[in-house]
């Protein structure tokens, strides 16, 4: 992995560990399908060559982390005007790294929603731009079911149908994936996701934004069970979720020694915290696998690169005799790998998408425009 300012550079062949069957110097024949993949849904501009769904020959991503810190969170409006930046240089670098041209790519992936309206208009405005320019097919993919696809790229066994747990800033869903584009959504949460709860507690007590990854580090100098945070539970609805009660909790607990005068042991406060989203997130988790019969979990979304997620599922599933699966962190993230994972199996199924396809911030998994 190289980093040239903001733009970090990933080549799998380089970077991961990988099964026998991707090699190094691979080149697409007959038959194959590679496929350009554009993701801009939020504050990452990145642009991914992937080969027959599986093998990443590329993946660039420009990060704005840096530019929203200042404010505290990501401002729309500047996130739309920094991929209109970005995309053209992304896009180049990622064909230049993967050593092809736009007119060895077989489609165009690119996704369309949910995210930011501003930013999605600006990556599903190049893709027509090229799909038009170069005849190629264009095919749309929803940003949830990109970041279940992340797990496709490094383990070529995993195959539908399994159980996925969805986890990131705007989504926290539990999702038996039936087939390849299949979904049915069986939990969700009523209220924040796991992954805005994290940003606003690390908010809270001072650590800033982004606040997963800071919430995740501090939290290993701490104690998890300093403070009991409750774990809600939803009535009827044994596979959903509720994360306001947590948040609120932990602001209240603040004030409460605020009030008093008493020192906040800050490491203590989040590990408390993250125990008890993890928790929530875990026992439900596998309360799916088991009641769906499912043999396989997987986890996906910006917060699977919780370390304290990961070790708990991967616990239970040792337990339980089931397989897990979770993506490199940096697939865990906004990617654009994930992206043409999900176009791969999309475009093998028939899917294409004219000149009329549009940017649908509120995109519903397996809703199809």
């Amino acid at each position: 992995m190289k980093k040239d300012d903001d733009i970090i550079i990933t080549n799998t062949a380089q970077t991961f560990a990988r099964s026998e069957c991707h090699e190094d110097n691979i080149t697409a024949n007959d038959g194959d399908v590679l496929i350009l993949a554009i993701e801009s849904s939020c504050d990452e501009t990145a642009a991914s060559v992937v080969l027959n769904g599986r093998t990443v020959l590329s993946n660039v991503i420009s990060s704005q982390i840096a530019l929203h810190t200042l404010y505290g969170g990501v401002v729309p409006e500047i996130a739309s005007r920094k991929h209109m930046e970005q995309i053209n240089q992304v896009i180049e670098l990622a064909l230049q790294e993967a050593d092809v041209t736009l007119d060895d790519i077989t489609a165009i992936g690119v996704t369309y929603g949910p995210g930011l309206v501003g930013a999605l208009l600006v990556g599903v405005a190049e893709a027509k731009a090229i799909a038009f320019a170069k005849h190629k097919p264009l095919v749309g993919v929803h940003h949830i079911e990109g970041h279940i696809s992340a797990n496709y790229i490094e383990h070529p066994e995993l195959k539908p149908p399994f159980a996925a747990l969805v986890v990131s800033g705007g989504h926290t869903h539990l999702v038996i994936v039936k087939d390849y584009g299949e979904y049915e959504i069986i939990g969700r949460t009523r209220d924040d996701a796991a992954g805005e709860a994290f940003d606003k507690v690390a908010r809270a007590v001072g650590l800033g934004y982004p606040g997963g990854p800071k919430v995740d580090k501090l939290a290993k100098e701490g104690n998890p069970d300093a403070i009991a945070f409750p774990r809600a539970h939803v009535d009827g609805s044994e596979y959903d979720f509720s994360f306001s009660g947590i948040k609120s909790a932990v602001l209240n607990y603040i004030n409460s020694c605020e009030m008093k005068g008493e020192e906040i042991n800050r490491a203590d406060l989040v590990a408390s915290f993250q125990k008890a989203v993890v928790d929530a997130l875990v026992s439900r988790a596998m309360h799916a696998v088991k009641e769906y019969n499912m043999d396989t979990l997987a986890i996906a979304g910006g917060v699977a690169s919780n370390s304290a997620l990961r070790a708990a599922l991967q616990k239970e599933c040792d337990k339980t005799g089931v397989k897990f699966y979770s993506p490199s962190p940096i697939f865990c993230t906004d990617n654009a790998a994930m992206i043409g994972a999900a176009a791969y199996y999309e475009y093998k199924k028939g899917v294409r998408h004219g000149w009329d396809l549009n940017a649908v911030p509120n995109l519903k998994l397996g809703e199809r425009i």
